[in-house]
């Protein structure tokens, strides 16, 4: 019996581990609902802002932790990342694009994730996880994906460009860790508020001042700065740190299924056999994500076999620490996708 709790323990544990990161993406699954039921129509940008900025200020405040020296850089190239440029550019995809064109291309972010871990992290990605990945973007785009129609050149681009530079920022913050003593709360602070300030600007030149606010829509604001981002970016970010990259942006389909769910509950929104058929594979490849990689798996290189005892005590590249990132289910562009596709976000 005592053999028996031992080997389970970890399991149970990672189990939770697991669990606890994919509620964000789940979180995020409901945006778009909170956004086109309570929010003030077509303003993504100052959303983000919104979203972002007071969360970020408020993990500050709790975990009184700035960054120190190199962190001030590395933490405004992380939260452009995965905040500051990968909203923007997802929201400007979102508007261009046929309708769930840039969930399809966002669904991606496995194999993009994938290929960086290869560069920087050393991780060989197996067939399997090459196959898998390949699933989640057939599964979500056939619970997204609505009639063809012309491809826009600029919201290809950009929705290339936002999937690729959520996995960079997800891919860096597993290869840099965070300083010593540093925990993922205040990792998770430093990005928002340096992603939260860079779409400042940006939402003030292209959407103008702050729209007037009544209480249903202040209610919404509460609910996406503090539950969809501030616990959810924490939880994501904290998942990030303690799997693998590849694990956590597997997580990144529950956002989209999530969503395709709260449509069907609470909008009213029909789901064809094709969306479930769609849903099932895309679940099926999520959970297929977060099995073990093979320990054969991993390049190696002259720091990481010069020495046994750098298992021990792992280099910035073989075994960093928390991170954040998210995203694949990406959430901020709802309004922008509301005219387009009911299911998304």
């Amino acid at each position: 019996m005592t053999a028996h709790t031992a080997h389970a323990t970890p399991t149970a544990s990672r189990f939770s581990l697991i669990a606890l990161t994919a509620l964000a993406p789940i979180s995020w699954g409901t945006t778009y609902a909170v956004t086109t039921e309570f929010l003030p129509a077509d303003r993504p940008l100052f959303t983000g802002l919104v979203r972002a900025l007071p969360a970020g200020l408020l993990l500050l405040a709790i975990s009184r932790t700035l960054p120190r020296g190199i962190w001030w850089g590395k933490a405004a190239v992380l939260g452009a990342l995965n905040i500051g440029a990968f909203f923007p550019l997802l929201f400007l995809s979102a508007y261009r694009l046929p309708g769930g064109m840039a969930a399809v291309v966002g669904s991606v972010g496995p194999l993009f994730v994938a290929g960086l871990a290869t560069v920087l992290l050393g991780e060989r990605p197996t067939v399997r996880t090459l196959l898998t990945g390949i699933a989640a973007a057939l599964g979500v785009s056939l619970v997204v994906l609505k009639a063809a129609g012309a491809l826009d050149p600029v919201g290809l681009v950009a929705a290339l460009a936002s999937t690729a530079s959520m996995s960079t920022g997800t891919v860096l913050t597993k290869r840099w860790g965070r300083p010593a003593g540093v925990g993922p709360l205040a990792l998770t602070g430093w990005q928002l508020t340096a992603g939260g300030l860079l779409i400042a600007p940006l939402a003030l030149l292209v959407e103008g001042a702050p729209p007037a606010l009544d209480g249903r829509a202040i209610g919404g604001y509460l609910y996406l700065a503090l539950a969809n981002t501030a616990v959810s970016y924490w939880l994501w970010f904290r998942g990030i740190g303690r799997l693998s990259a590849t694990q956590v942006t597997f997580l990144g389909p529950l956002s989209p299924l999530t969503a395709a769910v709260v449509g069907w509950a609470a909008l009213g929104q029909a789901l064809t056999p094709v969306q479930l058929l769609g849903m099932a594979i895309a679940f099926g490849a999520t959970v297929l994500g977060q099995l073990r990689p093979r320990p054969t798996g991993r390049l190696t290189s002259p720091a990481t076999t010069a020495s046994p005892a750098t298992t021990a005590s792992p280099t910035p590249t073989a075994s960093p620490a928390p991170v954040p990132s998210p995203t694949p289910g990406a959430p901020l562009v709802e309004r922008a996708l509301r005219a387009q596709d009911p299911v998304r976000h």
